[in-house]
């Protein structure tokens, strides 16, 4: 979003601390006149030495008039200057250093003087790369702006071909800046539409980039992260072009797994453009025109990651003339840039805006009269390739979190938000299933809804301002149906197909690897349950459903478990409640009986507190923000407990209570027998953020909404003697501070799936299957509305071991929800544990967010087996063609491991691969994995 209103005046929330470039006016403004002299940061082409311009613009005259120009009092130039000519130029010896000089030129009658700074011209190429910056709705209707967008590649071809007798340089290429919309042009186009755009890509008229949307790559599952970029793969194979850029735009910072996805797709260029000033913290101050190698957390891929000066926004606040390129070096200058070659974003006039020829027009015209700079117009691709061959090998290597800025948005919907992320897993579930029984997997509907509704457009510009406008409830409602929809096609691949009264009822287990757990089988007939004839602990819950405790389960297997009558098996050590403590043999946890606070986590065999008993929040308290107010924070209600069910397999109890700006808030504390985690289910009914109308301050005579803004948050403060931190992110896990690039978002980031706060011999798993944010060490998600001045966003993070689970807020001004309102539930798990784990850490959450199935598959034997456990199966699903499996293994324990996969049946040759799926290099017995490294597997059929 380029927030025109923002240029504007910004009306969303005022103008204080914007920055602007010396040289920007607001879009739409009147043009100003340009200085009588003025010095031009160009070397002209031409024989002898080399010689840079003054340009001299006397007052307008209807006749010809001799023009005697002098430079620091000695004439250098002499000539008539024809009627209506408004300006000309002389030319005087290149500098190497800054020289002032004094110019005066005597037109006519009139006298025009002038002191200008000559600076040394760059002698560089600058690529430029146009493009439109795809917002999925915002400024307009998401099906307007998809037919904007399928015909901007119908009008770069042709601009591409209009400009096919330009001098080099100056031919214009359309950059596919996401390729959403190129997937809508080959889905609605004809035949020849088609060869058209093929056409266009091979011979570079079209440019591809490889993600698929401008996307929130925080809040991405591991496979939708390696989604947003399978697209891209499809299309070089398809085009017979490789696709090795992406652009992302408008979004500041990144998740460290993007750069393991981008290797898993060829990518190894990346042109990231945020906004270029509101709400990225320090990102861009940081990142602009400084070039670096950004390494996986595996340290074997990298990205060649080069943020350019403005982001994309260079032509929103800038005209393409002979300021533009002296105001451009001059930025260089200031930054210490240090080579000789450079790229811009040229996106239009506005998001979503069509090619704009203007820009090819000005790099024929100065590429002509001008030697250096030169400009040239290019893909993402040609202009890294180009910049890598001649500076490459001196760049910078950079490992850790470019955490992002823009996810916080995703808690203004936090129900939707939910949904997504679980659906993503379920399509993982539902590949497996396939992979299982030998069918074909069609995932991919499904998996772009996923992908769109984790794409920076929430809504329309003044959803928050105008929440209830027609645009904002449309906007909203388009958004919302990614998510509905997406897990409406998920939940079917999945669906249980046995018929309610079932005494037989199928387990799958769709991970790599061996797991049991909880399952909880419809109401009916029958308590006792059997598997190979060992009865299984079970309860009959209050809502009519049989939980039971099924022991570890085959990697990729579906079980049966017989029903019939007869008592329910009991555990080997049940599950008691006395009032306050819970336990189960294994652990143990408190609820403090006037607050429903969690006051105590232990486990059996380790004498130790895990819970902080000192801190200025207990464990599963909910904490409520007004505004920014963060001293006048704010919790529940005396608490009321009531024991939902009493054991002995499960005990679940509910601690209910009022809440600011709830309904209601109920806790469910659960603890089961076998289970050495705690499990905790938060549901907020949450009302909608009071506003009152206030007068708008754009449209007179209008009012506009202003929303209370507001954020909810779960505390969770551990107590591990010298324990540190570590968040998992998608293929990858980092440390607070220690992991975090310089401009990285600290008061706030995303999570996957769990936290794990541990010391060499003790620590506690956090896990959590909904929620996508957490702040660390207290709240300092304080950030409201607009944000343009860096200094306020903090730039460290101190050790802590508190964990905020931010689970909803309204702090933005725009694009996001005002409101929301309804049940949403937060579920998360604690596991005090010994030693720290994080194979075995990743395996438990993932199996949390990936559970077993009941009925959704007929019995099989297990399909294939891992070993080492701690190489993890990130998913296996069929091939495309139908002709094999595609695995990916992922080094989730942090160290260096060989695998070996052991197949049920016969099986053909293995290849490693990639995205495209393709066939690599052969793999002959054991397949190296790196410590969080992602290796993609092609296995054949047999």
């Amino acid at each position: 979003m380029q927030r025109r209103d923002l240029l504007k005046g910004f009306a969303l929330a005022g103008t204080a601390g914007l920055w602007l470039p010396r040289w920007a006016g607001a879009e739409g403004a009147a043009p100003t006149a340009p200085a009588p002299v003025r010095a031009i940061r160009g070397l002209v082409r031409g024989d002898g030495p080399a010689r840079q311009p003054i340009r001299i613009t006397p007052p307008a005259s209807g006749t010809s008039r001799l023009a005697i120009t002098r430079v620091d009092g000695m004439e250098v130039d002499r000539r008539t200057v024809a009627a209506g000519e408004a300006s000309f130029d002389i030319l005087v010896p290149a500098v190497d250093a800054a020289k002032a000089v004094r110019v005066e030129s005597e037109v006519g009658g009139a006298h025009v003087v002038g002191a200008v700074t000559l600076q040394p011209v760059r002698k560089m190429l600058v690529y430029v790369l146009p493009h439109s910056h795809h917002d999925l709705g915002y400024t307009e209707h998401q099906a307007d702006v998809e037919d904007h967008q399928v015909e901007n590649i119908r009008r770069g071809i042709a601009m591409a071909d209009a400009t096919s007798g330009y001098v080099e340089g100056a031919r214009f290429v359309w950059n596919l800046e996401v390729l959403w919309g190129a997937d809508l042009y080959l889905k609605r186009g004809n035949a020849a539409d088609r060869d058209a755009f093929i056409d266009a890509v091979r011979s570079g008229k079209l440019a591809l980039n490889g993600a698929y949307a401008n996307e929130l790559t925080g809040i991405c599952r591991p496979e939708e992260l390696l989604r947003l970029f399978r697209f891209g793969q499809q299309l070089a194979a398809q085009t017979g072009t490789p696709v090795n850029a992406a652009m992302i735009s408008d979004v500041p910072g990144y998740t460290w797994g993007t750069v393991e996805a981008m290797a898993q797709a060829g990518i190894r260029y990346f042109s990231a453009a945020p906004n270029y000033f509101d709400r990225i913290g320090r990102f861009m101050a940081t990142w602009q025109d400084r070039p670096f190698w950004w390494v996986s957390r595996s340290g074997r891929s990298r990205v060649l990651f080069w943020v350019p000066w403005t982001g994309y926004a260079m032509s929103h606040v800038m005209s393409a003339d002979v300021d533009w390129v002296g105001a451009y070096q001059a930025r260089l200058d200031e930054v210490g840039f240090r080579y000789d070659i450079a790229h811009v974003r040229w996106a239009g006039h506005g998001d979503n805006a069509p090619p704009d020829q203007g820009i090819s027009d000005f790099v024929r015209d100065w590429n002509t009269r001008y030697a250096w700079p030169r400009f040239q117009i290019s893909g993402t691709s040609e202009a890294f390739t180009a910049f890598e061959r001649k500076h490459g090998d001196a760049l910078p290597q950079l490992r850790g979190d470019l955490t992002p800025y823009w996810e916080d948005g995703a808690a203004s919907s936090a129900r939707e938000t939910a949904l997504n992320r679980n659906t993503a897993d379920t399509l993982v579930q539902a590949a497996a299933l396939a992979a299982m029984h030998g069918k074909p997997f069609d995932g991919d509907a499904a998996w772009r809804d996923v992908l769109l509704y984790s794409e920076h457009t929430w809504g329309a510009a003044h959803s928050v301002t105008r929440p209830e406008e027609a645009m904002t409830v449309d906007q909203w409602r388009v958004k919302r149906a990614f998510a509905d929809d997406a897990a409406a096609l998920a939940d079917g691949m999945v669906a249980a197909r046995s018929p309610a009264h079932a005494t037989t009822h199928h387990v799958t287990n769709t991970t790599g690897w061996e797991r049991g757990g909880l399952v909880c089988l419809p109401a009916g007939a029958g308590d006792r349950l059997t598997l190979d004839g060992h009865v299984l602990p079970s309860q009959r819950l209050h809502d009519g459903r049989v939980a039971a405790w099924l022991p570890p389960l085959p990697p990729l297997a579906t079980v049966a478990v017989h029903r019939g009558e007869g008592s329910a098996g009991a555990p080997p050590h049940a599950v008691s409640f006395d009032g306050s403590v819970l336990d189960n043999g294994l652990v143990s946890a408190r609820i403090d009986p006037a607050t429903g606070n969690l006051a105590s986590l232990r486990r059996h065999g380790i004498d130790h507190e895990f819970l902080a008993t000192d801190a200025a929040w207990s464990a599963n308290q909910f904490v409520y923000m007004a505004g920014d107010a963060v001293n006048r924070l704010q919790t529940t209600s005396q608490a009321v407990i009531t024991v939902e069910e009493a054991g002995p397999f499960v005990v679940s109890v509910l601690v209910t209570s009022s809440a600011p700006s709830c309904r209601s808030l109920t806790r469910r504390i659960r603890l089961m027998a076998g289970a050495d985690w705690l499990e905790i289910e938060n549901t907020i009914d949450k009302t909608r953020a009071p506003y009152e109308e206030v007068p708008d301050p754009n449209h007179r005579g209008k009012t506009m909404q202003a929303v209370a803004k507001e954020s909810l948050q779960f505390a969770f403060p551990f107590a591990v003697p010298g324990g540190r931190m570590h968040v998992d992110v998608p293929l990858g896990q980092m440390e607070p501070e220690a992991d975090q690039l310089p401009g990285a978002c600290r008061n706030w980031m995303p999570v996957g799936r769990y936290v794990d706060v541990a010391n060499d011999a003790l620590g506690v798993t956090w896990m959590t299957l909904d929620a996508p944010l957490i702040e660390v060490g207290g709240v300092t998600a304080t950030k409201l509305n607009s944000q343009t001045d860096p200094s306020v966003w903090m730039d460290r993070l101190a050790p802590s071991q508190t964990v905020m689970s931010w689970v909803m807020n309204n702090h933005w001004g725009t694009n996001y929800r005002a409101w929301q309102e309804g049940p949403v539930r937060f579920r998360y798990a604690l596991r005090p544990h010994g030693a720290r784990d994080d194979g075995l850490a990743s395996r438990l959450a993932t199996g949390m967010t990936q559970p077993l199935l009941v009925d959704a598959a007929a019995p099989s034997a297990p399909l294939l087996r891992i070993e080492p456990e701690d190489v993890q199966l990130q998913s296996i699903t069929p091939s495309s063609d139908g002709k094999a499996f595609i695995l990916r293994l992922f080094g989730a324990s942090g160290s260096d491991r060989r695998a070996r996969l052991h197949w049920s049946g016969p099986v053909g040759k293995a290849s490693l691969s990639n995205l495209a799926e393709a066939a690599l290099a052969p793999v002959q017995g054991d397949i190296a994995v790196g410590g969080w490294q992602l290796v993609s597997v092609r296995v054949e059929r047999g």
